[in-house]
């Protein structure tokens, strides 16, 4: 599932084919991708229909279109997109191709390349919804949010990252140190890769309790996390297959520089210990055991 990087990525590429422009229509091929939209299809292509879009906006997975229907109207609405597993932003020519797992596409009055979302399965989806005061405040856009995600927590790059409130959360949780990374009502944005790059750069294990670490532990876990995500967007994100790419459809590169994730039996570029693969909610965890040593209490 693409994580902050790889949203910020695509969110940049929008920034540059999309602001300012003003939609002329919208086509919904698969009604499931916009599900959350629940006045329904005719609805959402209704609603977009002759508006402006202006400067993309990003809160941890979740990007953001405001839409005005002039050009110095203050947005009252913005086109919300979650990628999901496999969702894709794609702009190109108009007269292209099809793409295969093409579910919405939008064109715009200039006639200039057209913006669709592509999504083999489908968990990805968009929606229109009203922006609200946000009450984090910081660099997610101008005082305004999506209502459907007022409850996503600031994520680790924006200014409104508040790392004290983050300590102090940490320690109510009493879970893993890894569970409470995936929790985007405490941190938004970090997925598994990117937990198991942030713990490894903090020699931390996965399972250990929230309850227990110190101010300095958790400074460590956010500076591994501000660093692989800046290093990951420096290179695109991480593509592990053809699934996630920018809007140009490019894939990202960071794969190549992850430390622990997907390395199981491969060297700790540390200490040369073979990396460990652990069953995590249903996923995969890995870890050094030597610089990353089991807690003796540990909180899955």
């Amino acid at each position: 599932m693409p994580e902050l990087p790889e949203v910020e990525v695509v969110r940049r590429g929008l920034d540059r084919w999309t602001a300012g422009r003003t939609i002329a229509s919208a086509e919904v091929l698969h009604p499931r991708s916009v599900r959350r939209h629940e006045p329904g299809p005719a609805d959402f292509a209704g609603r977009l229909a002759g508006r402006t879009v202006r400067a993309p906006r990003r809160r941890g997975k979740y990007m953001w279109l405001p839409l005005t229907a002039g050009k110095d109207e203050t947005p009252g609405e913005a086109l919300l997109a979650h990628l999901g597993m496999s969702g894709q932003l794609l702009v190109g020519e108009p007269d292209r191709e099809r793409e295969k797992h093409l579910r919405v596409r939008i064109g715009f009055d200039d006639g200039g390349h057209d913006l669709r979302f592509v999504d083999q399965r489908t968990f990805g989806h968009l929606m229109v919804a009203d922006l609200v005061p946000d009450v984090i405040g910081g660099s997610a856009g101008p005082g305004l949010v999506p209502e459907p995600i007022m409850h996503i927590a600031a994520d680790p790059l924006e200014d409104a990252f508040d790392p004290e409130v983050f300590f102090r959360a940490l320690r109510r949780r009493k879970t893993g140190i890894k569970r409470a990374l995936l929790d985007q009502s405490l941190i938004s944005g970090v997925g598994n890769i990117y937990a198991d790059e942030a713990l490894w750069r903090a020699r931390l294990h996965w399972a250990r309790p929230t309850e227990t670490m110190t101010r300095a532990e958790a400074a460590r876990v956010l500076e591994g996390a501000q660093d692989v995500m800046g290093a990951a967007l420096a290179v695109g994100g991480t593509s592990f297959d053809s699934l996630y790419v920018n809007v140009n459809g490019e894939s990202g590169y960071f794969e190549r520089s992850l430390d622990a994730y997907g390395r199981r039996d491969e060297p700790c570029r540390r200490c040369g210990t073979p990396i460990r693969r652990d069953e995590f909610m249903n996923r995969s965890s890995y870890s050094c055991p030597m610089c990353q040593p089991r807690p003796r209490r540990a909180r899955y």
